[in-house]
């Protein structure tokens, strides 16, 4: 059986095709500028990839396209709909209503839109997605998995803001936590390559968009993103943790209101405020070229990570593991080696040289063999997470 995963985004939609027999991608792609002009669709198969242009409104139309060229007989991946199993949809928020897979009927959809508050740019896309797929392949099972899912093991003393606690009750006002699907799958790989499933574990997902994830045996104990991904590291273009009283500071000197300044705080700052680069590979050749602000951003997005790592380690009274994934973690070695060292006092015997070394796409020991803390580079990969969870559930159903 095929599971198709769908990453639904406010203006493009992300797939997958994945035959379980061997946990393989067969097909993947992505539909970009969805509802504007130049709409296009890059469809990958057997190592090539090709491009087709078209006018696209809407998700329906979208994933009409993407069905169209998955049955292709010269680039699809499929001869029948009936090849595709489930299909498996990433979903932002599960508010504190679903933390496990969910198979999405009428209901679920309800839920759903009722937690768009919290989600207010990503949840409607999501939804969409869902619902475009139950109108395009009708009668094929829909699971939501969520961002948040994983987190929903934190403690309350971990989850909730010391503001005031009806701000809990009535609005939902917590720590919920993000890149829930990644966390979980390195956490599973964690426990695979050591054989070791009681480990206290730190896991670095270090993108564009970034967090840090403290695992106790398994279970998420404590993140660094909140109530929305802008609380936590510094980022691309977010501010991660900041003083609150910024915001009545800055709009009083300004006479912006909260909605700009909350669009500042999430797409206009981070490394992108300081230096002007929210790439940091552009951030890290300005440095390396003299650039003053580039060198700041990037020690202070080093450090951030650095105190949180630190941080969790004093919350779970130990580590293990530490880990770096996701497109930064995995590919930059300068950031890795910027954020372990001085890292000895944890007990980290960091090998920098297999750091400088290491092998693209593959699961890396970046730690000496004498290391009392074991540092690993693992590639994460949320959509065979997903892939997985649904096929669980439809065999379930069968």
């Amino acid at each position: 059986m095929k599971i198709l995963v769908i990453n639904a985004g406010s203006s493009s939609l992300k797939y997958q095709l994945i035959d379980m027999k061997n946990e393989e991608v067969v097909a993947k792609g992505v539909v970009e500028k969805i509802g504007m002009e130049g709409s296009f669709l890059t469809h990958k198969v057997n190592g090539q990839a090709y491009t087709f242009e078209q006018n696209l409104d809407n998700h329906d139309q979208s994933l009409k396209l993407v069905m169209k060229v998955l049955l292709d007989k010269k680039v699809g991946a499929i001869k029948s709909l009936d090849e595709i199993g489930a299909i498996g949809h990433r979903v932002l928020h599960g508010g504190t209503i679903y933390s496990k897979p969910t198979l999405v009927d009428g209901k679920v959809l309800k839920d759903l839109e009722k937690l768009i508050p919290l989600g207010q740019l990503h949840m409607p896309a999501n939804i969409q997605g869902i619902k475009a797929c139950q109108k395009v392949m009708k009668g094929k099972p829909n699971v939501a998995l969520f961002d948040t899912g994983f987190h929903a093991s934190m403690p309350d003393y971990a989850y909730t803001y010391a503001l005031p606690y009806e701000w809990q009750e009535k609005y939902g006002v917590r720590k919920y936590g993000f890149h829930g699907m990644s966390h979980e799958f390195i956490a599973s790989e964690v426990a695979r390559i050591t054989g070791k499933k009681n480990l206290k574990v730190i896991n670095c997902h270090i993108g564009n968009g970034a967090s840090v994830c403290a695992i106790k045996n398994g279970k998420c104990v404590d993140t660094s993103m909140g109530l929305t991904p802008l609380e936590g590291l510094i980022m691309g273009t977010r501010c991660g943790d900041v003083d609150l009283a910024v915001a009545e500071y800055v709009m009083d000197k300004t006479g912006m209101n909260i909605q700009e300044f909350t669009t500042i705080a999430n797409k206009k700052s981070g490394t992108y405020g300081i230096c002007g680069y929210s790439d940091n590979r552009d951030m890290l050749k300005a440095k390396a070229k003299g650039d003053k602000k580039a060198k700041l951003a990037n020690d202070m997005y080093n450090y951030r990570i650095k105190k949180y790592i630190g941080s969790y380690a004093a919350a779970m009274g130990g580590v293990d593991v530490i880990v770096f994934t996701a497109g930064i973690g995995e590919n930059s070695d300068q950031t890795r080696a910027g954020v372990m060292k001085d890292m000895e006092y944890l007990g980290v015997d960091f090998d920098f040289d297999a750091n400088k070394n290491f092998k693209r796409g593959e699961v890396n020991l970046l730690s000496k063999p004498n290391s009392k803390v074991a540092v690993y580079m693992i590639p994460t990969n949320e959509e065979l997470l997903i892939a997985r969870e649904t096929n669980k559930i439809v065999k379930k159903m069968k």
